[in-house]
């Protein structure tokens, strides 16, 4: 069994080499990549790769995304230590607990129960009390709880969903990939009022955002 030191080191120089090296400056982002053990959210046969650079399966054909793309898609949230947040996507709940290092309050729904009932654990014995966790169609988000200053989606949609852009706060933002079923672009929407500004950055590849406003399993190929 690897020592709880070892993880540590390798957690700093995970954040030395792929996070800060590569550009990621904002000080909340590391500090929250810093605080969270990445090695509790993978199973235990994999805890020796938590912290390499790349995705890893968590079962229910999903993966925990690469710690880079974590870092990043929580940096161009702007996230605030008053905001609320939304995730579409728990997954094993390791952006989810660096959201919680960071925001007031986040609210992750994720569509497979399983991968919900163990993060939901998972993050609970951690000691997170600001989150709550839901099992639904992500693509619906959450309306009862809107609105949201942030919105992460951790799974690729067609095109941004309808109802998530509706349920952004004012001046809210929200990340998400778009694109085709194998190839997606990075996306930062605004919202300023009943004006929605659309900036795409890097390209990305994410498991499909199933459901009414993202895809449907006949498009999987």
């Amino acid at each position: 069994m690897t020592p709880q030191s070892e993880f540590d080191n390798q957690r700093e120089r995970m954040i030395g080499d792929q996070i800060k090296g590569r550009g990621i400056h904002d000080v909340r982002v590391l500090a929250a990549l810093r605080a969270v053990p990445r090695h509790r959210f993978v199973p235990e046969r994999l805890q020796n790769l938590a912290y390499e650079d790349g995705p890893l399966p968590i079962g229910n054909n999903q993966t925990i995304s690469q710690p880079y793309i974590v870092a990043l898609m929580t940096q161009m949230l702007e996230l605030r230590p008053g905001d609320s947040v939304l995730e579409i996507g728990t997954g094993s709940g390791y952006q989810t607990a660096v959201l919680c290092e960071i925001a007031k309050q986040v609210y992750t729904l994720e569509r497979h129960s399983a991968l919900a009932n163990r993060a939901n654990a998972l993050l609970d014995d951690l000691g997170y009390t600001n989150v709550e966790v839901y099992t639904g169609d992500g693509s619906q988000g959450l309306p009862d709880m809107a609105p949201f200053d942030a919105i992460i989606v951790t799974a690729a949609a067609p095109a941004i969903p309808g109802p998530l852009r509706a349920q952004m706060a004012n001046g809210g933002r929200m990340v998400l990939p778009t694109g085709e079923r194998h190839q997606q672009l990075l996306q930062r929407v605004r919202r300023s009022g009943d004006a929605w500004q659309v900036e795409s950055t890097i390209p990305v590849m994410f498991v499909p955002l199933y459901g009414q406003h993202g895809f449907t399993p006949s498009d999987a190929g």
